[in-house]
């Protein structure tokens, strides 16, 4: 069977460089091409690929919401995130998001090729450098809990109300009437403190909140 694979990157030379090195390959086909987040939401609906190169930083929806978004599908494709930048707050907000792998761009074209079979075979995979971080991280409390702490402080101080408002069981209608916002500019504070504490919804990011002193319990 070919595997199915869209390339999402905002430069077209690396998408062109990304097919390719795939085409190549005679079990890969890649089906399409996105320049944004939402390009790819909208192609990974309409094309049903089986695995989705996913770049971190383009225009618009950024890589991340767009991995939130296509991996909350039912039978949504695998997403391989690429990415030339070496951060582990793009790691793990990637992996919260629902990526399947993650890789640097200054990698070989083997292993692309081998990271895409591997995410089409239902599997993930890290590169062996991230690997590492990512079991030291998670074996280490005091670690994850300074990398959350860190996340909390990119909040803007209003995102930091919202947080806390969320944090006492206020739905987006309270939360907009307490902060006179509408509703939608509500939602998008609400879904960028998702995408910067690395939660998946409204109840992980509660469960952070408390975990971290931003509330306390019968602070509400």
């Amino acid at each position: 069977m070919m595997i199915r694979v869209l390339i999402a990157d905002d430069h077209r030379m690396v998408r062109t460089g990304f097919r390719v090195i795939l085409e190549i390959e005679d079990d890969i086909e890649v089906v399409g091409e996105a320049a944004d987040g939402t390009e790819a939401v909208r192609l990974a609906r309409q094309l049903r690929p089986d695995v989705i190169l996913m770049d971190v930083e383009m225009p618009g929806m950024d890589g991340l919401e767009a991995t939130r978004q296509v991996t909350a599908d039912a039978d949504g494709p695998s997403v391989l995130i690429l990415t030339t930048f070496d951060r582990d707050d793009y790691l793990f907000a990637a992996l919260q998001a629902g990526a399947s792998g993650f890789l640097l761009k200054n990698g070989t074209p083997e292993a692309l090729t081998e990271a895409v079979r591997v995410l089409a075979g239902g599997e993930a995979l890290l590169a062996p450098a991230i690997t590492r971080r990512v079991i030291e991280t998670f074996a280490n409390p005091a670690l994850r809990q300074a990398g959350t702490t860190t996340r909390l402080g990119e909040l803007t101080p209003r995102e930091h109300e919202v947080l806390v408002l969320m944090a006492s069981g206020a739905t987006n209608a309270e939360i907009a009437g307490s902060l006179q916002l509408g509703e939608t500019t509500v939602k998008t504070h609400v879904s960028r403190v998702l995408m910067k504490i690395g939660a998946r919804d409204r109840t992980q990011a509660v469960v952070i909140a408390y975990e971290l002193g931003v509330v306390k319990p019968g602070s509400s």
